[in-house]
């Protein structure tokens, strides 16, 4: 039988005091006791209920959804492959064929010889519910297979071993692990981290092939719960690295990758606010830091004294320099000036020598791509715009040369000079200028719906891609914009420092200033703007619903990040003691507790009219925990004061990234898309 109301949460009173003052939070039980198993039978018969009312509310879009689906899978091209890269004796490459929601790794022999099928990610996620391949590693000597997985979404993977030559499954099996893996000691060894019980990863341990897990060496152990640890190789495999960092400060220790029990060499100990990343190239380590610029300087130090650092390229205002990539004989630099990406060859015996490598577009993503090898001449590179498919390009060093290796494809077709792109900058109301990507048909109305995407935290930039999927909005008369909002680093750190702790609402604001600057230069208008963000998007979706409710015409928050207060109030909880220092410790700090309090979006909802909201959860997911956007939604229902829908799909076999699989996830997308269109009333 259809459902004909939504399901409302009952209200159990529970409070909190801090500070002397005191929140209620009339929901919390909505968190299993037990998490992270959620057997609660409250809990998943709400959840469920809000599923079933999701269900019913969005059947009568089923067939847009079905339309939306066939065409977003039409622009994907089925059976294809990635272009081969060397690596050692091989060459590597992956393929998905026809139907497939999974991806194969092949390899064959530089010197000839038959196709290997060395992972068939298909056959490991047959009968599953949930997929995901976590790490995935060679060893040097080209025989050994290491990967993880994850099966249900807790990003909680399961590392196992294959003999390549034999195709034998060997018994190790490395459980709970959360990083890399990473080969060592003549390939007899492997070094991974592995998550603890509250999803942290305080250590490096090394595993010894053929060996029970029980005598795994712990190589390092972080102590401060806000710190992660995580292991690599050196670009020339000679080092094993192995770093410790929270959002703000890092630090890194060697240790010879032939001999992983050596005593580790520690490059610079930490030191609150300084990030750091290192290489080496022969005895001379190169280190990326912001010690002396917060847009990063590149220093050298000798192994000998890795302390001592002295500047070969110093930071600057103009130039992000985001990181940099180690060669025999040449390394690149990548980085940004003013939000456009930039990649720049340069050389050991020869500092003044600096080639950068041009595109021909205005606004455009690129950056070094697969490069496995130590010794090449040749360098793989990614590029693409919001017109411009995803390419593969080779860039020749010597003769510096771009060959094209391989464009999207797009089955359905796609002819790029139907779209316009620009790079917009909105004054936001401090007077600081936001960048905006945007991108539409040269055929669209002006003033028509437009969608406005947004995230803003943790320094992460939102470069300016193509997307298959977004065609479906803009071929129906949407433009799409990209608001490159403070609290990201599109424009350098500051640019991220400018919208975290004491300063976070500047995020919100730009947000909300970009789509008035939008509706003030005639390309939508209030109410005609769909909105969508996910995690820390998500809680950006819900402060400026809070806001200014009136703009949007249409809200998706995935996994939305709005139950702030009490999350960094909870020390037990997987991510709070490590992102303290991007939004503020309130159990410490009043101001802190007192600012999060005055923007988290579940403790602003307030009684007024809210648009049309699609919020989105996973039950196992460790980094926004399922209860944040079920308690959001309750309390929603309990005091918006208009009739709009507001749906909330739990996905109750996944995680943070949704479902698994090159299909499944489409639907996901088809449904947000259908739910945009409904409740702007744009048809087909």
């Amino acid at each position: 039988m259809a459902l004909t109301t939504p399901p409302i949460a009952p209200k159990k009173p529970h409070s909190i005091t801090h500070h002397g003052i005191t929140v209620t939070d009339d929901y919390a039980w909505l968190r299993d006791p037990g998490y992270p198993e959620v057997d609660d039978p409250a809990v998943l018969a709400h959840l469920n209920a809000e599923n079933a009312w999701f269900e019913t509310r969005m059947a009568d879009q089923q067939g847009r959804i079905d339309t939306l689906f066939k065409e977003m899978r039409a622009r994907i091209k089925e059976a294809d492959k990635s272009v081969p890269q060397k690596d050692g004796d091989y060459l590597y490459w992956i393929e998905f064929e026809e139907g497939a929601e999974y991806k194969k790794w092949w390899r064959r022999p530089v010197a000839g010889g038959p196709d290997e099928l060395i992972l068939d990610e298909v056959a490991l996620a047959e009968g599953k519910e949930y997929f995901r391949l976590g790490a995935i590693s060679v060893s040097m000597d080209g025989k050994l297979l290491a990967w993880s997985v994850d099966d249900n979404g807790s990003e909680r993977f399961t590392a196992r071993i294959k003999n390549l030559e034999t195709g034998e499954i060997l018994p190790d099996e490395i459980p709970e692990t959360l990083s890399s893996l990473v080969w060592v000691a003549g390939d007899r060894g492997i070094v991974y981290s592995r998550a603890n019980e509250q999803w942290r990863t305080d250590n490096a341990r090394l595993h010894w092939l053929g060996q029970p897990n029980e005598s795994d060496v712990e190589l390092y152990h972080e102590d401060d719960d806000g710190f992660r640890v995580g292991s690599s190789l050196s670009a020339n495999e000679q080092w094993l690295i192995i770093s410790t960092s929270d959002h703000e400060t890092s630090e890194v220790r060697l240790v010879p990758a032939a001999d992983p029990l050596a005593h580790p060499v520690l490059v610079r100990a930490r030191e609150t606010g300084v990030e750091y990343d290192v290489d080496l190239h022969e005895d001379t380590l190169f280190i990326h830091a912001n010690d002396t610029h917060e847009n990063f300087r590149l220093a050298t130090a000798h192994l000998s004294h890795p302390g001592e650092w002295t500047t070969l390229i110093e930071g600057s205002d103009d130039f992000y320099l985001t990181g940099f990539d180690l060669f025999r004989d040449f390394y690149v630099t990548e980085g940004r000036v003013r939000g456009l990406d930039r990649i720049e060859v340069r050389y050991y015996d020869d500092p003044a020598r600096i080639e950068p490598i041009t595109f021909a577009e205005t606004t455009y993503s690129a950056g070094v791509g697969d490069n496995p090898e130590w010794a090449v001449t040749a360098l793989r590179l990614s590029y693409e715009s919001m017109v411009s498919p995803a390419s593969v390009l080779e860039y020749d060093v010597a003769t510096r040369q771009l060959t094209t290796l391989k464009v999207q494809e797009i089955p359905s077709g796609y002819d790029p000079s139907l779209y316009t792109t620009e790079r917009l900058e909105i004054a936001a109301r401090d007077g600081t200028m936001i960048p905006v990507s945007i991108v539409y048909r040269k055929d669209r109305a002006a003033g028509g719906p437009l969608h406005l995407y947004g995230y803003g935290a943790y320094g992460i930039a939102i470069d300016p891609g193509f997307s298959t999927t977004r065609l479906s909005l803009v071929d129906r008369g949407f433009a799409y914009a990209i608001a490159h909002i403070r609290g990201g680093d599109d424009l350098g750190r500051a640019w991220y420092k400018a919208g975290k702790l004491e300063r976070r609402t500047n995020t919100f604001h730009d947000f909300v200033d970009v789509a008035r600057g939008l509706i003030a230069r005639g390309y939508t208008q209030a109410g005609r703007i769909s909105i969508s963000g996910g995690s820390a998007g998500g809680e950006l979706m819900g402060a400026v619903i809070n806001s200014d409710p009136d703009l949007w015409g249409a809200v998706v928050a995935h996994v939305p990040f709005v139950d702030v207060l009490h999350t960094m109030l909870d020390p037990e909880l997987p991510l709070t003691p490590g992102e303290w220092p991007e939004w503020g410790n309130p159990i410490e700090d009043k101001a802190a507790f007192e600012l999060i309090r005055s923007y988290s979006p579940y403790d602003q909802v307030k009684p007024q009219a809210y648009p049309p909201l699609l919020v989105t959860a996973g039950l196992n997911d460790p980094r926004v925990t399922y209860w944040e956007p079920a308690k959001w939604v309750a309390r929603l229902r309990e005091v918006k004061t208009d009739g709009n829908e507001l749906l909330l799909k739990t996905n109750m076999g996944a995680g943070h990234g949704g479902k698994s699989g090159r299909f499944e996830s489409l639907k996901e997308t088809a449904e947000e898309f259908a739910f945009i269109l409904w409740q702007l009333g744009v048809g087909e």
